[in-house]
């Protein structure tokens, strides 16, 4: 049975992503290990959330395969990840452009 998640009555796979994506924080902890491993003081200093929502956060896409926990390294992007953030990056740039458009 599919997962179900808001947004979604039937659970599929891109609505369980864009759910998962679509979390406060998500995608910036993403973003910080798109250069390698990170260690959670690190990740914590350069996103400013609380210990707890970086917890939470970690645990999602440890769950979902995208991040593991290196105990010597600290945090990185699994293949999974590194996959996800190669799609990513297209749409920051799309995102960089568009802005240049509607600046004032």
């Amino acid at each position: 049975m599919a997962k179900r998640v808001r947004g979604s009555r039937t659970g599929r796979p891109v609505m369980v992503l864009l759910d998962l994506l679509g979390r406060r924080w998500t995608l910036r902890l993403v973003w910080e290990l798109r250069e390698g491993p990170r260690r959670f003081r690190a990740l914590q200093d350069a996103i400013g959330a609380s210990p707890t929502m970086i917890n939470t956060r970690l645990a999602e896409l440890r769950e979902a395969r995208l991040v593991e926990l290196d105990e010597a390294a600290g945090y990185q992007l699994t293949a999974l990840g590194e996959e996800l953030l190669r799609l990513v990056l297209p749409l920051h740039a799309w995102a960089e452009k568009w802005a240049r458009t509607t600046a004032g």
